[in-house]
């Protein structure tokens, strides 16, 4: 194997270990979401993504990109939030091609009703993946991230 080689086998690795993480996470958040909350974890993202927005919408491409859906997927998941009293879209009162999706009172009730149970379900997925030996340095390079307040 050259040293090319070693270097593509070694991001693969690395990819597939950043998968395996990932797939652990996401089960452990679906799971718990939706027994306590009938939410999935796109469901939530969206939620969480939308409350933290200055007035609590954004357009939907914007929110497209920020939940990393395509345009359709992140369309059809807001019309089910919708359905359900959690999101409302509305047009842009400056520019009538824009459509905005806010977050409801009640979409908010249950966002804070389920933000503990995600909160806890992120960190125990974390603390077991962490006990694994392949995926513990992945785990301690998280934990070690800081991002800039906004």
């Amino acid at each position: 194997m050259s040293l090319a080689d070693d270097a593509v086998e070694a991001r693969a690795q690395g990819w597939r270990t950043l998968a395996a993480l990932h797939a652990r996470i996401e089960d452990r958040l679906q799971r718990e979401l939706e027994r306590d909350h009938e939410l999935s974890v796109s469901e939530y993202t969206v939620l969480d993504v939308l409350a933290r927005q200055d007035g609590f919408h954004l357009r939907m491409t914007q929110l497209a990109t920020a939940v990393v859906l395509s345009q359709s997927a992140t369309t059809r998941l807001v019309a089910r939030l919708e359905e359900r009293g959690l999101l409302s879209r509305y047009l842009c009162a400056t520019d009538r091609r824009g459509i905005y999706t806010e977050v409801t009172p009640a979409g908010q009730q249950l966002l804070a009703a389920a933000r503990p149970t995600h909160d806890s379900a992120l960190a125990a997925a974390l603390a077991d993946a962490g006990e694994l030996p392949e995926l513990a340095p992945l785990v301690g390079a998280l934990g070690s991230l800081t991002f800039a307040a906004k």
